[in-house]
């Protein structure tokens, strides 16, 4: 009953659609304009744009090539309370891990929500991070190839939240750690060199 709900809260929204941030008028080597990129925890992440012969919107991409404990990159305008985020994501490398992820509700850096799937782990996963510290909501098996474009989906409405993976939804939950607007954007883990590229965003509305 409880997916059901879920799935029908969401879907009784009006997705409003919103064109892909791209990044093909940003300098290559730096990080992209507009955006805040850093991490959560230790270490030192690494975001610049960067040319992909193999990037899904045939330009620029934004790539995390450093290592720290929870790199991410937020879009300064946006807002959200209720709505989605979704990113194209390619996993390159990684010993540790090999991550793309997107955040929601972003407050700052130790407060957000988090979903991501995993290349090494082959699985889709949701988290909140509190006081800098990350929980774990859930975690479901999905396969995830390294060095293939994934898309990653988060659609979120009040304390509803359902994250999918190519067009396939694996996770749906409800959770209320974190409310009010926030800012969207992308995250990858410890020493993930991840590439992404066709993010988009929108509020969602009765």
């Amino acid at each position: 009953m409880k997916l059901f709900l879920l799935t029908a809260a969401l879907l009784s929204t009006v997705n409003v659609m919103a064109a892909p941030v791209g990044f093909d008028a940003d300098t290559p080597g730096q990080a992209p304009a507009g955006w805040t990129c850093g991490a959560t925890g230790r270490g030192s992440a690494k975001w610049t744009v960067e040319a992909d012969a193999d990037a899904p919107g045939k330009g620029k991409v934004l790539r995390q090539s450093g290592s720290a404990t929870f790199p991410w990159c937020v879009k300064n305008d946006s807002a959200l309370t209720d709505g989605w985020v979704e990113a194209k994501f390619k996993p390159i490398s990684g010993h540790e891990d090999q991550a793309g992820g997107l955040v929601w509700r972003w407050k700052d850096g130790d407060h957000y929500y988090v979903a991501r799937a995993n290349a090494l782990e082959n699985n889709v996963s949701l988290y909140y991070t509190e006081k800098g510290s990350r929980k774990t909501l859930k975690y479901v098996d999905a396969p995830v190839a390294p060095g293939v474009w994934h898309t990653l989906r988060v659609e979120f409405a009040g304390t509803r939240i359902a994250v999918a993976l190519d067009g396939k939804r694996y996770i749906e939950a409800d959770d209320r750690h974190i409310g009010g607007s926030g800012k969207v954007g992308v995250w990858t883990k410890a020493d993930s060199v991840t590439a992404f590229d066709g993010f988009a965003y929108s509020v969602t509305r009765p």
